[in-house]
């Protein structure tokens, strides 16, 4: 079958990949559509180590081919966006609602591919880039049919992260104001996020002048190319201010730019040993920096309550597609992203 595989020097669609059959509480999906979100991209460029050869992607949406013994949830044929969570459910930290915090689901990549007999790795306990996975049946959310494909795939990461940054991890609250640098893919759904939570001035700081339209259309009352400007419009400064690029000068910027009682909330992902440095003063006023993984999300309630606020229309996912591109063309799909062409590239199988 066709996959993406990372083997530490390039990238490469290759069409010998094999993945074995599901087993005890595992289910088989079919990929339909895959996202390619910049957690990928820093696997490739070494930002975000991880072992290889590896099949990137963990941003996607399928049918379900096959279950394992005690899966009972999903059935062949359901259609399903897969989360990168795989948890364990069981946990203290699983039981208190905070499947983020469980530690079954960090750092144990698992092999459930072979090419040439050899063992592939599996990225984010998803690998989304191939045109079959095995998942956890935690991880895969039933979804209405009716939701379209390349849609469906972008609430696994992007949506998850963004919007349930501001409902699960912030809690924006009616009328408060938000401060959002960097919009890709996740400053958008923090935008958007923004919005259904009620917030009443959500400024969007981006350099590329050309992502002012959309952003509006998410949600952003306000539209920068520079976070120096901020204080114009919020002079005491913002109640909750997201960095999604991943960038420790743009950290210093969120956290300067806090009003009393405001939180930083760090998305984006700069190098594992960067560090970033702030004013100690600067935080008595009972300021907070925020940590974020994945959206303090719920995969199972959160997935299902996004497709449903997007049949509803309230929630923007067609709008995230800029475009789409069959596997083939991943090269094509990567430059876009890099250059900043695209809301999401999303990947068809």
């Amino acid at each position: 079958m066709r996959a993406v595989v990372f083997d530490g020097k390039r990238t490469e669609v290759v069409d010998d990949l094999e993945v074995r059959d599901p087993g005890p509480g595992e289910v088989l999906v079919a990929v339909k559509s895959a996202g390619l979100c910049h957690s990928d991209l820093s696997v490739v460029d070494g930002t975000i180590p991880f072992p290889v050869p590896v099949v990137l992607g963990h941003e996607g949406a399928g049918v379900v081919e096959a279950v394992g013994a005690g899966v009972a949830h999903v059935a062949p044929g359901d259609h399903v966006a897969l989360s990168t969570l795989a948890n364990c459910g069981t946990c203290a930290e699983c039981d208190r609602g905070r499947p983020t915090m469980c530690r079954q689901a960090i750092g144990r990549p698992g092999r459930p591919f072979t090419r040439g007999g050899r063992p592939v790795y599996q990225f984010a306990a998803d690998s989304a880039f191939a045109e079959r996975t095995v998942v956890k049946a935690v991880q895969a959310v039933r979804i209405p049919a009716d939701v379209p494909m390349p849609s469906a795939a972008l609430i696994g990461c992007g949506v998850l992260t963004g919007v349930g940054a501001v409902l699960n991890r912030a809690r924006v609250d009616r009328g408060e104001s938000v401060l959002v640098i960097g919009t890709g893919g996740i400053g958008l759904n923090v935008i958007q996020g923004a919005r259904l939570a009620g917030a009443l001035t959500i400024v969007a700081v981006d350099a590329n002048p050309g992502k002012e339209a959309v952003a509006r259309r998410f949600g952003a009352t306000h539209f920068l190319t520079s976070a120096r400007d901020v204080r114009e419009i919020l002079p005491s400064g913002a109640d909750h201010a997201f960095e999604c690029v991943g960038r420790v000068e743009l950290i210093r910027q969120a956290v300067d730019l806090l009003d009393r009682h405001g939180q930083a909330v760090l998305l984006g992902v700069p190098p594992a040993n960067a560090e970033a440095s702030f004013q100690v003063s600067s935080l008595y006023l009972d300021k907070s920096i925020l940590g974020c993984r994945y959206g303090s999300s719920r995969p199972q309630r959160d997935i299902a309550l996004y497709a449903e606020l997007y049949r509803a229309g309230r929630l923007l996912l067609d709008e995230l597609v800029t475009a789409t591109y069959p596997v083939e063309d991943f090269d094509r799909a990567r430059a876009d992203a890099e250059a900043g062409r695209v809301a999401r590239a999303v990947l068809t199988f």
